[in-house]
């Protein structure tokens, strides 16, 4: 039996490889909204960040968030993301 690939990503925040299911997934639509999508399956570009606030943090002070995503994002959209993932049980 072959044995299934893990997908790995690397977190805009800590900059490290993880597993695809240990970070969540923010994505830019095609309409251009910014939102957070739990399922990792839907379309648009995608960055990666882990589940924690110190990670958020250091992508939104470096802006690592807005180049992954290839758009500027306004302090109202960085809130909504920042209460979405202290909103989301955190999986470690």
């Amino acid at each position: 039996m072959k044995t299934k690939k893990n997908p790995q990503r690397m977190c805009v925040g800590c900059q490290e490889m993880k597993s695809k299911k240990e970070l969540l997934r923010v994505l830019r639509t095609p309409e251009g909204q910014i939102v957070l999508d739990l399922t990792g399956k839907k379309a648009g570009r995608g960055a990666y960040i882990c589940n924690n606030e110190t990670c958020f943090t250091k992508a939104y002070k470096e802006k690592r968030l807005e180049r992954a995503l290839k758009q500027a994002l306004q302090p109202e959209t960085y809130e909504e993301i920042k209460a979405c993932i202290l909103a989301v049980p955190n999986a470690n």
